[in-house]
């Protein structure tokens, strides 16, 4: 007993850490430190943009990629993954803090860590795979586009005074009114932190030039005392400890409205971090387990927020990094935080002279790698259907908010694939029945003849509530009066509910007619469903055939009985 409850468990959680500690040695540890060190290097910077980017404090970020990082590597489910703040969050996190304060934000992370572990422990991480494409394109341009117009003011150093808005039509009236405040050392400072980001690659691959640019331009900002405004002068300095744990209090009002934002975060979190997976799998040839991945994700953002965090999923940048500085397991994950943290208290009080336009500029950055425009312009080329909820998840994700763009576009999702479905179901009625069921080769199946006064209606696909109504489309197809109907039923996969009652409506209405109904050929699940429905009852046990051939054959028999039937009374009346 004991070991069946086990099982059950690691089939659902069971940390990469654990297997791939087996025959760990001293050269995959080298690996791991030094792919490790450099992750938590490239994250650094990363770490503070996003934390300022969402509407917290620079340390908040740094924060939530030492915990959440080490904890989303420890608890995970994939070798190589590296977990973190990501650009992803920073707008669904800023509305929060917008909306409900950092307290809000707490709250509402540590409920979005417990639907994460929820849909890890229901296996729901194979599902989440399979989120339609055009929906997570729309999301990730959409949010690269908001990263992008939220980083305008201090990119270009504006000078204002008030608030920026936050709605992306007003934004942009707003810059477009104070462009003549434009600071041009800010300015100087964002594009060589632009051009840096993308040149200085050519001269090294290891280390990433987003972290050059941070270097260069605050040393820069420093000594030749540019006036440009840094984190300091803006958040002051910078508490280089990792804050003691509290859980605020929230109103129940505030509680029951923080669900939907904390579910927004949960599925993004969930999302991103199995694509990051995934990608990881492609380039390392491994493979992640997706519910221990959601469960150890969930985990991570529980803890997190208790210590002053914000939202953290899996970072395909940095993951990506990791692989290829040659990390192989989930020890590199946990040196990089490791190395963030002995930054944050030994230089973290440093990070106060950091240039604002500089993190502007390297959000630029990231929003050029999130915005995915060239899939983008790809999906344009698609079907009508696939172009309009990549739009509709784009513009509601840019002019409205995530949250409203998230649910709306799990909704396309669901009535695309319900429309794919009932196209690809029907009900036909067959002047030619095909023996396809006992072929090797449909192409080459025997036609069968249907008699005469015999009808057939083939069913094809799931058959639910979308399909329900194409009986009485097929029906008004046919004219004359048959004497027996055949449905058949094996291409019908499941029936539900709904097409069971619409199943017996029409045989019901058949035998009103006088006409005898014949069911042939559905699979066990199927035939399982008709006898709980009473569907078997109603036609009656011997209508029911195993294969089209045998319900031609009863057809037949059925027809000569009501035949001969016909002809005792008419021979009566004469």
């Amino acid at each position: 007993m004991k070991g069946k409850i086990l099982g059950g468990i690691a089939s659902v959680y069971y940390p990469k850490l654990f297997t791939t500690l087996r025959g760990y040695n001293l050269k995959t540890f080298t690996s791991d430190l030094i792919a490790g060190i450099i992750v938590g290097v490239v994250a650094l910077p990363l770490a503070i943009a996003f934390g300022i980017a969402s509407g917290v404090s620079p340390e908040r970020g740094l924060v939530t990629a030492v915990i959440a990082g080490f904890l989303i590597s420890a608890l995970g489910g994939s070798r190589t993954q590296i977990g973190g703040p990501t650009g992803a969050f920073i707008v669904i996190v800023y509305g929060i803090v917008e909306k409900f304060g950092v307290e809000g934000l707490i709250v509402a992370t540590i409920l979005a860590g417990f639907m994460l572990v929820g849909m890890g422990v229901l296996r729901l991480g194979t599902i989440i795979k399979f989120m339609p494409y055009p929906i997570v394109v729309g999301f990730t341009s959409g949010i690269a586009l908001v990263i992008f117009s939220s980083q305008i003011r201090d990119f270009f150093g504006l000078q204002v005074s008030q608030a920026v808005p936050s709605d992306f039509i007003e934004k942009w009236q707003f810059y477009l009114n104070n462009f003549s405040s434009v600071n041009y050392y800010a300015l100087g400072i964002g594009v060589f932190t632009v051009l840096i980001s993308f040149l200085w690659p050519r001269i090294n691959r290891r280390i990433p030039g987003t972290l050059i640019a941070l270097i260069v331009s605050t040393l820069a900002v420093y000594f030749m005392e540019m006036p440009v405004e840094t984190i300091g002068s803006r958040f002051g300095t910078i508490r280089a400890t990792i804050p003691s744990p509290s859980i605020p209090v929230v109103s129940w009002e505030t509680f029951r409205m923080l669900l939907a934002p904390a579910f927004t975060v949960a599925m993004l979190g969930a999302i991103e971090s199995l694509l990051s997976a995934m990608v990881a799998d492609g380039a390392t040839g491994g493979r992640h387990r997706s519910n221990t991945e959601l469960i150890g994700q969930g985990i991570a953002n529980i803890i997190t927020p208790i210590f002053g965090g914000i939202p953290a999923t899996g970072a395909i940048a940095r993951t990506m990094t990791n692989i290829r500085n040659g990390g192989k397991t989930p020890v590199a994950g946990m040196i990089h935080a490791v190395v963030l943290l002995l930054i944050l208290l030994f230089f973290g009080n440093l990070a106060k002279l950091i240039p604002m336009s500089c993190l502007a500029g390297i959000l630029v950055v990231v929003a050029y790698n999130m915005s995915e425009w060239r899939s983008f312009k790809g999906l344009l080329k698609n079907s009508t259907y696939e172009v309009a909820v990549l739009l509709t998840t784009f513009l509601l994700t840019v002019i409205i908010d995530l949250t409203v763009a998230i649910q709306f576009g799990l909704l396309l999702a669901v009535l695309l694939f319900l429309k794919r479905v009932i196209d690809s179901s029907g009900v036909k009625v067959l002047d030619m029945a095909v023996d396809d069921e006992h072929a090797e080769e449909p192409e080459t199946a025997p036609k069968l003849s249907i008699p005469e006064k015999v009808e057939v209606f083939e069913v094809s696909g799931p058959f639910f509530f979308g399909v329900a109504n194409k009986f009485d489309e097929a029906e008004s197809q046919v004219l004359e009066h048959p004497y027996v109907r055949i449905i058949r039923l094996y291409r019908v996969p499941f029936i539900d509910a709904t097409g069971l009652s619409n199943l017996k409506s029409f045989i019901r209405k058949s035998q009103s007619n006088g006409i005898t109904v014949v069911i042939s050929g559905p699979v066990k699940s199927v035939y399982d469903e008709l006898e709980k429905g009473q569907v078997i009852a109603l036609v009656g046990q011997e209508n029911v055939c195993a294969d089209i051939n045998l319900a031609l054959n009863r057809a037949s028999e059925l027809v000569g009985l009501i035949k001969r039937e016909h002809h005792h009374k008419h021979g009566h009346h004469s």
